[in-house]
């Protein structure tokens, strides 16, 4: 018996050992877990933490010796989570911490030159985790896609002005936008390390959704951003026209936090600043108010996201934009879309798929952030994941597979080849500007159509920002 126990420990340390998979990057090296749909390595740091000196600079390149090991998720970014466990608008629940600069990829197995996606989630530009089960990769995965999801920083730690963070930085350094600065370093450690999960580092794509899709228009306009991707997908942002905050206004603002937490407003010192309990700066980062975590520092960022475009600087990638049916944040996609396509291809959508036993709830069509867990391909994350039907699943592998080959798409690319054969061809005045409406089945409509759902039910209200 006892022989019996030993012989099945040694098996099971070899089963455990086999399933380690290992990579060299320029951090150093990993030890990720192999599983049935892909390589995965989970909580890789992309910069230092963002602690003490570092809170309110630009994230700083890290190294290590030896192997670390990436089997567990980094924490989220600081962040309000309910105290009872339930998960908030951004889907984390427990701690959070202002070390959080981690990121995830999930890699196929055999990938050579396989195309990369890097994710940057919403929650109002407060909540959120590159964890969250709806952004999985499995499904990129298992088609042949590198997936990559990453924490960035939130609320007044993640956009801040202050006086004496201005007066200390130095020559062309990031201002204010440390969400933005995050996304750029974690982009710039995929292109260098692209090729050790067997991605290619010539194709890079960013997407994101609501907040995150503020952050890609935000990339997309930023001189700062150039070179670090090449391509883009912004899903359901009701940013798009708004302005950014003029850094005067942002230090005038960060004063009024300063003042909040007991310093003396705009002369407070950056030692001040930065021994401040973080999660007192969290609980009174309202302060700021909406739209302060995009600034206008001359640096990151020198105009606000619609200002980039309509004046035909914004860089030039191929692009998917689209929303919902039923949130009402369809007029800055418009927008976006016609002042891009003189340049790389455009391809627009419109989500209004809304499962049968769902349409009680949901009447009016889809809500803000409906699409996801179909683009992502992880209805089963779902909390209603049950309840899903067949059909659910059908709608899913479709909307999936169209992500999949804009991922895959040369530059050049003037149309997608679907799942099931649908063709969808970017948008131009030869077709009066084609947008995929993505139902039961997916079908090509008119951007003229959609001034109100296909389904003729009302267009939904018109959002706040709150992305």
């Amino acid at each position: 018996m006892r022989l019996a126990l030993i012989a099945a420990a040694v098996l099971s340390a070899a089963s455990a050992r086999a399933a380690d998979v290992r990579v060299r990057t320029t951090s150093g090296d990993l030890v990720g877990t192999a599983t049935h749909a892909a390589h995965v390595f989970k909580g890789v740091p992309y910069a230092q933490p963002p602690l003490g000196p570092l809170r309110w600079a630009p994230p700083q390149p890290l190294s290590w010796t030896g192997e670390r090991r990436a089997d567990t998720f980094g924490s989220p970014c600081l962040q309000r989570t309910d105290p009872g466990g339930r998960p908030n608008g951004g889907g984390v629940s427990g701690p959070s911490s202002e070390d959080c600069l981690y990121l995830n990829v999930w890699a196929p197995a055999k990938a050579r030159q396989a195309p990369v996606m890097v994710w940057l989630y919403g929650g109002g530009g407060t909540m959120g985790s590159g964890a969250v089960g709806s952004y999985h990769g499995d499904a990129f995965a298992r088609d042949g896609v590198v997936l990559v999801t990453l924490n960035y920083r939130l609320g007044a730690l993640g956009g801040f002005a202050h006086p004496a963070l201005s007066a200390a930085a130095g020559p062309g350094e990031g201002l204010g936008n440390y969400h933005l600065l995050d996304a750029m370093a974690a982009l710039r450690w995929v292109r260098d390390n692209a090729e050790a999960f067997g991605g290619d580092p010539g194709n890079v794509t960013v997407f994101g959704q609501s907040a995150g899709a503020t952050m890609v228009a935000n990339l997309l306009t930023s001189p700062m951003a150039r070179g670090l991707f090449d391509k883009a997908i912004i899903q359901s942002t009701g940013s798009l026209p708004t302005p950014a905050t003029p850094m005067g206004r942002a230090e005038a603002r960060g004063a009024e936090l300063a003042t909040a937490v007991g310093l003396p407003g705009a002369d407070a010192s950056l030692e001040q600043l930065r021994s401040v309990p973080a999660a007192d700066v969290v609980l009174r980062d309202r302060v700021l108010g909406a739209g302060l975590r995009t600034i206008l520092d001359g640096r990151v960022k020198t105009q606000s996201i619609m200002d980039g475009f309509a004046e035909g600087v914004a860089i030039d990638v191929p692009l998917i934009i689209g929303t919902t049916s039923d949130e009402g944040r369809l007029s800055g996609s418009q927008r976006v879309a016609t002042y891009a396509m003189p340049g790389a291809p455009v391809w627009q959508y419109f989500f209004d798929y809304v499962p049968d036993w769902r349409r009680p709830e949901q009447p009016n069509g889809v809500p803000h952030a409906g699409e996801i867990p179909y683009v992502f391909d992880t209805l089963a994350a779902d909390r209603a994941g049950a309840r899903m039907t067949p059909q659910d699943h059908a709608v899913a592998a479709r909307v999936h597979s169209c992500w999949v080959a804009f991922a895959k798409a040369a530059r050049a690319a003037t149309a997608l080849t679907c799942a099931e054969g649908f063709r969808w061809p970017a948008r131009d005045e030869t077709n009066g500007r084609a947008v995929a409406i993505f139902a039961e089945r997916p079908r090509l409509g008119r951007a003229a159509e959609l001034r109100s759902p296909p389904n003729g039910a009302p267009p939904g209200p018109t959002s706040r920002d709150e992305d």
